[in-house]
């Protein structure tokens, strides 16, 4: 009922009504938003939720995420964070306050990279990606080095000046790509590939300058930490400065902190090898007098006993011990012989007692009589069948209807449907029949029927 001291026409909204609807207009009005800005005023109580502002240089609003919403991040947020949330804009009619319900979170800026760092590097580390056992040696002496870097970095001419100082004779073929922008990852793990598969070097310097974590990131891609894992050919990783490290590091071979400093890994000391190479001289020349001069002792060793035992006598003993030899072989022989032609009539005479002669003429002989046996066999079976037919013939022409008809009875016939007559009182005068006869047959018209008994 509406209050006498309201005039009438007007409509009231109450506090309650008010911000039900206002809330209904702004959750209407916007879709859902992403929005960034820095976490101040952070607070998390008992029941899970988090409260918090986001603000920039001009502005804040309030802000909700609900513990079933944050249970899924996979960092803490602090004041002073600057994180891109996904949130609805609504009214918390309790109060009255204008806020947004975040449903989503992440970091924004350097934070959100380092995380993706991290998570990469944890996922790569547990497919075993980092593992010692699988990474190859750099060799000592390359015969030939690819270094894959920008053409026009401050990298290429380190490495360069490098390799020029400790060993010039070892030529370089540079593999130029682009180390920095959204093409760059897929530009180096191309390149990769295609120096592995070429097979033009024993050892590949992947190599960048310093920089920001945004600006090395190219190294920080999965697709580049891939090639390198499977690049059959040792690769040295130097990407930035000493304190920086990349995915790239931990995959690759092995790490140089600089690329001045991967030039010298890759590289002997020229200086330090001619000194090796000379100390090495030295201890062969060493060597070779030591062993020439054991073998002239030993030279004159064997001259000595050489005139004390004359060979003639040792030729002496071998011939005479030739000649028993041929005298122990002959007699051998001789009784192999014997023995063998002992074997060979025995096995002769078992043959001539085991002749197939014999056992084909017994065979033969077999056979005949069995001829014989099958012959008389067949010929007592065909006298019984010839004497059996004789007596169904005989039996079955006494019971044939022929012989009747032979002894000069006729079969009565319907001349249409051949029904057979028994009985004359089956026909009238006028019918006309057929009488089968022992040869041939007649037809007949039916003048009067005698019945049995009738004169």
């Amino acid at each position: 009922m509406q209050d006498e001291a309201t005039p009438p026409g007007r409509d009231i909204y109450s506090i309650s009504r008010l911000l039900r609807e206002t809330r209904a207009i702004l959750e209407g009005s916007f879709p859902l938003l992403w929005i960034d800005g820095e976490i101040s005023n952070f607070s998390r109580p008992s029941s899970g939720h988090m409260y918090f502002s986001l603000k920039d240089e001009a502005a804040q609003v309030r802000c909700a995420m609900f513990r079933n919403r944050n249970l899924q991040l996979r960092f803490k947020p602090e004041n002073g964070m600057h994180v891109l949330v996904r949130a609805r804009v609504t009214l918390y009619e309790a109060r009255g306050d204008f806020q947004i319900v975040v449903e989503h979170m992440e970091e924004a800026g350097l934070g959100a990279l380092q995380r993706a760092f991290e998570e990469l590097k944890a996922r790569l580390g547990k497919e075993g990606l980092f593992e010692t056992g699988r990474k190859l040696p750099v060799p000592v002496l390359p015969k030939r080095i690819g270094v894959i870097t920008s053409p026009t970095g401050a990298a290429i001419r380190d490495i360069l000046s490098v390799l020029k100082r400790r060993f010039p004779a070892i030529p370089v073929l540079i593999y130029p790509v682009s180390v920095q922008g959204e093409q760059a990852a897929g530009e180096i793990a191309a390149t990769i590939q295609l120096a592995d598969s070429r097979q033009e070097c024993d050892v590949f310097i992947l190599a960048r300058g310093g920089g920001s974590l945004e600006d090395l990131w190219a190294f920080n891609e999965e697709v580049v930490a891939r090639a390198i894992y499977a690049c059959e050919t040792p690769l040295v990783s130097a990407v930035g400065h000493e304190v920086d490290f990349t995915i790239a590091d931990f995959v690759a071979d092995q790490r140089a902190p600089t690329p001045s400093a991967a030039a010298e890994l890759v590289t002997p000391d020229q200086h330090e090898l001619q000194q090796r190479l000379a100390k090495q001289l030295a201890r062969l020349a060493r060597q070779i007098r030591g062993v020439l001069h054991q073998s002239d002792q030993t030279l004159g060793w064997l001259k000595k006993r050489l005139h004390q035992q004359h060979p003639a006598r040792g030729l002496q003993l071998k011939a005479q011990r030739l000649d028993e030899l041929e005298l122990r072989l002959q007699r051998q022989v001789k009784i192999v012989l014997e023995r063998r032609r002992y074997r060979l009539g025995r096995l002769n005479s078992r043959l001539q007692r085991h002749a197939p002669v014999r056992q084909l003429a017994h065979l033969n002989q077999r056979r005949q009589n069995l001829e014989q046996r099958l012959h008389h066999a067949w010929e007592r079976l065909m006298t019984q069948k010839r004497q059996r037919l004789a007596m169904s013939s005989r039996t079955l022409d006494s019971v044939s209807p022929l012989a009747t008809l032979q002894r000069g009875y006729a079969i009565v016939q319907d001349l249409d449907t051949k029904k057979v007559y028994r009985d004359a009182a089956e026909l009238n005068a006028g019918d006309t029949v057929s009488a089968r006869l022992s040869k041939g047959s007649l037809v007949c018209t039916v003048d009067e029927v005698k019945e049995e008994g009738s004169p």
